[in-house]
């Protein structure tokens, strides 16, 4: 593959998903502290209590990213670490173990990329109705302005959110996370309204305090659509799906919430599809919601796909028989990288940076000790190539991030999904590198000069 030399390579983790020490030195709960201890909920009745006990083995896992040889780690800030309360009281030991990581970064030549908020709620702000209360984009900027101020000298390179399209569906309309609450699209809505409101507040104080920063969000492409065939037709088809909605799947769209972060207004289909239940956004606060961003992230792991029929009808989604699959069963579909990427540029005109790509498989430890990845191998393989070629044909793109570097606590299927390039023994928490692993390391060898 045929890489700018300047192009970023990374991995990412997320807060919850690897830190552990949900109790200790002063963390507050989160609502997926709660959440999990909820009868039925998780696979097999499994927390974050413990996860990649990260907490204490912070030093050790960034050695291995030196090892790995990767220039930039984005990982998330929990925000009950930092304030148990979610606003208040501020837990000095808490923002010192992010200090201590960013520390720990540099000494190894890795730049840290700071993810505010990946979904770990304080409990206590959830139970004033958390992002439907109107104070919450305040109580997320005082939260940004402490992080800032304190890391701010260091780190330069800011998101302020990941996927508000999960948390807000997955939370609270399919109640499969936390904190697994039902809400009808009107207060959902209310929700979103609140959340580009507290991104923009967050921008107006990473801007404050580190005038030399770069800043970003990190939505999913979940929907992102391609052609099987390369024809006119389907091309502009999956153009036009990529950047619009419906009444099952707003929610979720890419394109619902590009149009709020990027832009600062809810996208022209809202009014049709929910008329007076829409809020009002200002024009104050559109020029709060819209501040010019560095970048947009992009988490992608799979698309839709878009053929014809023998009648000429519009095919969503068909796929041959046997078509390959991750072990969470979501399909591989690599074509899906270049056409999300060049779609959203072509839309948006912003430089990209591929925030998570990667894929769950059935890994297990092999009679010779090492962990074989073949699968994954390929699926790194195929993605990056189209990664390319998008950038070849015209496509801004910054960098790349590989989900993930441990495998991890993933969310309602607790251990049962295996995403990392290194391997963790949840009983012993012994890290095992994967042939992944040593697959990227080369491949940053042999795209960083020097």
């Amino acid at each position: 593959m045929n890489f700018k030399k300047d192009f970023i390579w990374g991995t990412a983790t997320s807060s919850y998903q690897i830190e552990g020490g949900a109790q200790e030195d002063g963390k507050g709960l989160s609502i997926w502290d709660v959440f999990t201890r909820e009868e039925g909920k998780i696979f097999e009745g499994h927390t974050g209590e413990l996860a990649c006990d990260h907490y204490h083995r912070m030093k050790e896992d960034v050695a291995l990213l030196g090892e790995l040889g990767v220039k930039a780690y984005r990982f998330s800030i929990s925000w009950p670490r930092i304030f148990p309360k979610g606003c208040g009281t501020l837990n000095e030991k808490g923002l010192k173990f992010y200090s201590d990581l960013v520390d720990e970064l540099l000494k190894y030549g890795i730049t840290p990329y700071v993810t505010l908020y990946h979904w770990d709620y304080p409990n206590d702000l959830e139970m004033q109705g958390g992002w439907l209360n109107p104070a919450s984009p305040e109580w997320f900027a005082s939260y940004t302005e402490t992080v800032a101020k304190a890391l701010g000298d260091r780190v330069k390179h800011f998101f302020t959110f990941n996927e508000p399209q999960i948390f807000t569906w997955l939370g609270y309309d399919k109640c499969i996370h936390a904190p697994g609450i039902k809400y009808p699209a009107e207060r959902i809505l209310i929700m979103c309204r609140h959340i580009a409101l507290a991104h923009g507040r967050a921008v107006q104080e990473i801007r404050k305090w580190v005038p030399d920063s770069e800043v970003g969000y990190a939505p999913t492409c979940g929907n992102a659509y391609w052609p099987v065939e390369e024809t006119a037709e389907l091309i502009d088809a999956a153009r036009i799906l990529q950047n619009s909605f419906g009444e099952q799947d707003w929610i979720y769209s890419s394109a619902f919430w590009n149009e709020l972060i990027i832009k600062g207004k809810f996208h022209e289909q809202c009014k049709e599809l929910f008329g007076p239940l829409l809020p009002d956004i200002t024009e104050e606060e559109q020029r709060l919601i819209s501040q010019p961003l560095d970048f947009c992230g992009m988490n992608l792991y799979q698309g839709t796909s878009v053929s014809l029929d023998s009648q000429g009808n519009l095919l969503l989604g068909r796929l041959p028989a046997g078509h390959g699959k991750t072990g969470m069963g979501w399909p591989i579909t690599p074509k899906a990288m270049y056409w999300a990427v060049r779609n959203f540029y072509e839309t948006y005109g912003l430089p990209l940076l591929i925030t998570e790509n990667g894929m769950s498989a059935l890994d297990v430890v092999s009679l010779d000790g090492g962990v074989h990845d073949p699968g994954r191998l390929d699926y790194l393989h195929r993605y990056l190539k189209e990664l390319e070629r998008a950038i070849a044909d015209g496509a801004d793109v910054k960098g790349y991030f590989l989900w993930s570097f441990l495998d991890n606590f993933e969310w309602e299927k607790g251990y049962d999904d295996r995403f990392g390039i290194v391997f963790v023994d949840y009983d012993s928490q012994k890290r095992i590198p994967k042939d992944s692993f040593y697959w990227y390391r080369d491949l940053i060898k042999e795209t960083i000069p020097g």
